[in-house]
């Protein structure tokens, strides 16, 4: 009895506590933590990481596997582990308050505070801090010796003001007489010269208008060479910028002019930093860019103009090249070099690069394009887009591409020593891959020319491929507008390609010829069997390839297949069949960011999710003995999609999170065959244990249609199934696999934040939305109202409360659902589309992109032109249902809305005002699609609970809903106030 008594007291207590938990305010998101860099060590033993809050100053942590050492640089950021292992780099930033204040002074750039440098020994407690530095630098391979940094521009020393006694200042005064007596003289003999000669003498002498040192340069800053292991440096002045070669082994400097002393020129310098020599590449120049060193670290080239002035409008740039042992840097390519078509000039916006042999050097030809004529005067010449039938991109997209078409080059290549250009990009091979990082003799190349119209209603590209000679340019035809992006094998040997209409993969050899249906024998579906968009489905797509070409492995909906790449074996399941056997889904995550290719040494790591009951984890495939699962961790949770392992050691880490629980940094050891038990480095929130948190559920129930649906349904922390509820329908399309995500308290970009809204006494559910074509929105109403439906069953779920929010195609659904049913209290519809036969010739803006393919083929759903079936278009159509609607609807679109023209909500807002329907629409000016700025993510945050704790919960409405807010408030007044007596 008296344990039962204990056991009671201690339930008591375990609900008073609950019951104790606050709910969450629009004030905690600014401290809610991410752990965001994440690096390890190359031998295992050291990991770095930030532990960074939404707003604020974050924290950069260095950290033991082992867990024997942890070292907190407080606002550091941007680290470099060197490859010995020996030193943690990092930039330090200002105090977040230092720069928020140096902003509202309105400081200039040079007066804002500035960044410091932070280098830490690992394991030793003291810390060398560098004031003032812009950057940093350390070569991506060698010994882990050297590193660069580049100051800020020295502060103005401060002026001298020296205490003058009696003396002095009375001489300082007859100074100053002295000099006025001399003023006073030079204008009696300027008055009598111009009696003599007239007032044009007065006028003074035509100065020379372009400056003796040429125009003022943005000067370089110091640059510091610094030796890791003595702590010797080395300083260059007037340093623009800088770069280590991989290896360490040469150190490329360019330095700026001097505005003050005419005799410092800009130079290119070569430092060995071994050595301790420095060899001039190139002096004299206006300016040096696009620096490219080979593998070695032996070869040198980058673009260059010598010509010009600053100013001209038209510049013609020219390719230079060095290596060591030559006494400078000599022009390799130019206007007049062999193989140079005419018309065209080397590319100042393509970036040199070697092959991996260093054989070849790949460059850009670009068009020499005709400068503006300047005597034209601009209030006189007409300002218009030419829009024509015939033009590959309509005018939109050719003004957002026109940077990029302005920049547009075209790939060539020197082979060796030989000064030849050979061509391999033009007009009809825009796109060029090189093969084997460029030792191949080959290279692939790509060009939708002659597809791009219909492309604009099609949705897609159709491909012509072409493998192209390096030694002279000679083409051979390999497919002719085909849908599909083709790519070629690490090695060269093979070109890949997936065929929607065939729903197989097809390769190309490049030795013989041949095409080949690798996959034809794979008896599973390779494309996306859930896809229910009116097109061909699309493949789940091409994990990696193996060493030498091996193989290629493809993926299915859960496994993965090892094919051979000339069909002459039958594919083999590498996952063994175990994800579809286990309905769960396996993914390769490469753990190395150079990683290229497969080796039969590795152990693979595979994400996992079980599409039954929504478990992750990881799972390991031994690929010496083809072993799958070698191990496997699996549970309520999930791990982030980005997996870091040591280079040198079998060391992994990786978070780890679910819904009620804060991603973690854990770090797990191979070793034995097996996985040593994981250590946990970091959590983060611990502050979530004082809120009313959320759980989450699976849920499933049958829709209209008689077919089964899944979702998940949030619940406070608290629940109590004796209370009634108001509930939240959020939707886009299908979400229920993020069953165990973590969801951060967060300002709002577009949706409500699931976390927010459920510790204040909200249920949210997310359903599973699957469509039909042509009916999108009645296939949003059999899933969505089917669920509505459902919760009207339970007991702790209050009918009359019950709400719908989404954005952009969940804002279009939002808009159908409220002409459909009247069942759902409130609705607030983001960026949606109202009008689908506007929407439908409409552009989208942020691409330039005409919307047609969106109907036809792609997320709307509606599968046939306007032309064809205008019914089908006016029936998923909101804006012609308009007088059907009676749920009160707040509605965001914005004027910068790249995605959805937000004259679709216009349309909308307008119809429902004018049948005087209860409608709100928020415009934030400039912003996009999603809100990007965090002040007005936090006002959108304000302004939705406002809405439906009003519609939901009864709370007085807001000024902004009461009364609204005329322009002539706006900037001054954001009426998000209540006032109780207020009401509408």
């Amino acid at each position: 009895m008296r344990k039962l008594f204990c056991i009671f007291l201690l339930l008591l207590a375990g609900l008073y506590v609950l019951a104790q938990k606050k709910p969450l305010t629009h004030s905690v998101y600014d401290g809610w933590q991410s752990i965001n860099e994440r690096y390890i060590s190359a031998n295992g033993k050291w990991v770095v990481y930030t532990i960074t809050p939404q707003e604020g100053d974050a924290t950069l942590v260095i950290q033991a596997t082992d867990n024997a050492y942890k070292k907190e640089i407080p606002r550091g950021y941007g680290a470099t582990i060197t490859e010995d292992s020996r030193f943690v780099i990092c930039k330090i930033r200002p105090l977040f308050a230092a720069t928020r204040e140096a902003k509202i002074k309105k400081k200039k750039a040079d007066d804002m505070p500035k960044d410091s440098l932070a280098i830490v020994e690992m394991g030793k407690d003291s810390v060398l801090r560098i004031p003032r530095v812009k950057s940093y630098k350390t070569p991506d391979k060698g010994t882990g010796q050297w590193m660069a940094y580049l100051r800020e521009k020295s502060l103005p020393a401060p002026p001298v003001v020296p205490k003058q006694d009696s003396l002095a200042q009375l001489n300082s005064l007859l100074h100053m007489a002295d000099s006025l007596v001399r003023v006073a003289d030079s204008l009696r003999n300027k008055a009598n010269e111009a009696k003599t000669k007239g007032l044009a003498a007065l006028r003074s002498a035509k100065k020379d208008s372009k400056p003796k040192s040429g125009d003022p340069v943005e000067e370089g800053t110091e640059l510091i060479l610094r030796n890791l292991y003595t702590g010797e440096e080395k300083k260059f002045a007037l340093v623009s910028d800088y770069y280590f070669s991989k290896p360490g082994n040469a150190f490329i400097i360019e330095t700026t002019r001097s505005n003050a002393d005419t005799l410092l020129k800009g130079a290119i310098l070569w430092f060995n930093p071994a050595a301790g020599k420095t060899d001039t590449v190139l002096r004299g120049f206006n300016e040096a860019k696009s620096f490219a060193l080979d593998e070695a670290g032996a070869q040198l080239a980058f673009i260059a103009e010598r010509d010009s002035a600053a100013k001209a409008l038209q510049k013609f740039y020219k390719l230079y090249y060095f290596r060591t042992g030559m006494d400078s840097a000599r022009l390799r390519v130019d206007r007049s070099t062999s193989g140079v078509a005419k018309g065209f000039t080397v590319s100042d916006a393509s970036v040199p690069e070697f092959s991996k042999d260093g054989t070849k050097l790949f460059f850009g030809l670009m068009p020499v394009r005709k400068p503006k004529d300047t005597t034209l005067v601009d209030f006189e010449t007409a300002r218009l887009d030419i829009w024509h039938y015939n033009d590959d991109y309509l005018q939109p997209q050719q003004l957002v591409q026109l940077n990029n078409e302005l920049q547009r080059s075209y790939r060539c290549v020197l082979n060796g020593d030989d000064n030849k250009v050979v061509q391999l990009g033009s007009e009809d091979a825009e796109t060029i891959y090189l093969a084997d990082e460029g030792n191949a003799g080959y290279v692939l190349a790509a060009s939708t020319r002659g597809s791009r119209i219909e492309s604009q209603w099609l949705g897609f590209a159709k491909y012509n491929n072409w493998i192209i000679s390096t030694a002279d340019g000679s083409r051979k035809l390999i497919r002719e507008k085909r849908r599909g992006i083709s790519t070629i094998s690490p090695k060269g040997k093979y070109v890949i390609w997936y065929d929607q209409k065939e729903k197989n993969y097809f390769t190309y050899t490049v030795g013989t010829g041949a095409i080949t249906n690798i996959t034809k024998s794979i008896k599973v579906p390779l494309y996306q069997e859930d896809d229910d968009h009116p097109d061909d489905p699309p493949p789940h797509g091409v994990m990696k390839w193996h060493d030498n070409d091996k193989y290629v492995y493809v993926y299915d909906k859960y496994d993965v297949w090892q094919c051979d790449p000339e069909g002459k074996s039958a594919p083999h399941c590498l996952t063994n069949g175990y994800g579809r056997a286990h309905k769960t889904v396996y993914r390769y995550m490469q753990t190395d960011r150079d990683e290229r290719y497969i080796t039969d040494t590795q152990n693979l790591v595979f994400r996992m999710l079980n599409t039954v009951n929504k478990d992750g984890g990881f799972a390991i495939c031994d690929m010496k003995y083809r072993h799958f699962p070698k191990y496997s961790h699996t549970g309520t949770f999930q791990i982030g999609f980005r997996v870091v392992k040591a280079k040198m050691a079998n060391v992994w880490i990786y978070t780890k999170e679910s819904f009620n629980i804060s991603p973690s940094l854990v770090v797990s050891e191979w070793k034995n065959d097996d996985m040593a038990p994981q250590t946990v480095l970091a959590t983060t929130n611990p502050q979530q244990k004082d809120y009313n948190w959320l759980t989450a559920e699976l849920v499933k129930w049958k829709m209209f249609d008689g077919k089964q649906s899944e979702g998940l349904l949030y619940k406070p922390e608290d629940f109590d199934e004796k209370k009634k509820y108001p509930i939240i329908f959020y939707f886009y399309e299908r979400d229920a696999d993020e069953l165990n995500v973590y969801h951060s308290p967060a300002p709002s970009a577009s949706v409500i934040n699931i976390p927010w809204f459920v510790s204040n006494g909200y249920l949210v559910f997310v359903p599973n939305i699957y469509y039909k074509n042509g009916e999108p929105g009645e296939s949003a109403y059999n899933s969505i109202v089917s669920a509505a439906k459902y919760f009207t069953k339970r007991t702790w779920v209050d009918s009359t409360k019950m709400a719908i929010q989404g954005q952009s195609w969940g804002g279009y659904q939002v808009a159908y659902l409220i002409t459909r049913t009247n069942i759902f209290a409130a609705a607030e519809a983001g960026a949606p589309v109202s009008n689908m036969t506007s929407a439908y010739g409409g552009i989208r803006w942020g691409t330039g992109l005409n919307r047609q393919f969106q109907y036809e083929r792609s997320q709307s759903r509606i599968g046939y032109t306007l032309w064809q079936r205008p019914d089908l278009f006016i029936k998923n159509s909101p804006l012609f249902k308009a007088d059907k609607v009676n749920t009160p609807l707040l509605i965001m679109h914005n004027d910068a809305d790249g995605a959805v023209p937000w004259y679709q909500s216009i349309e909308y807002f307008t119809a429902l005002r004018r049948l005087g329907k209860k409608v709100w629409m928020l415009q934030y000016n400039g912003e996009d699609h999603n809100l990007v700025e965090r002040r007005n993510r936090k006002d959108l945050s304000i302004r939705l609970s406002q809405f439906f704790d009003h519609y939901l919960k009864g709370a007085p409405a807001p000024r902004w809903m009461a009364e609204g807010l005329p322009a002539t408030s706006k900037g001054v007044d954001w009426g998000t106030e209540v006032e109780e007596k207020k009401g509408f």
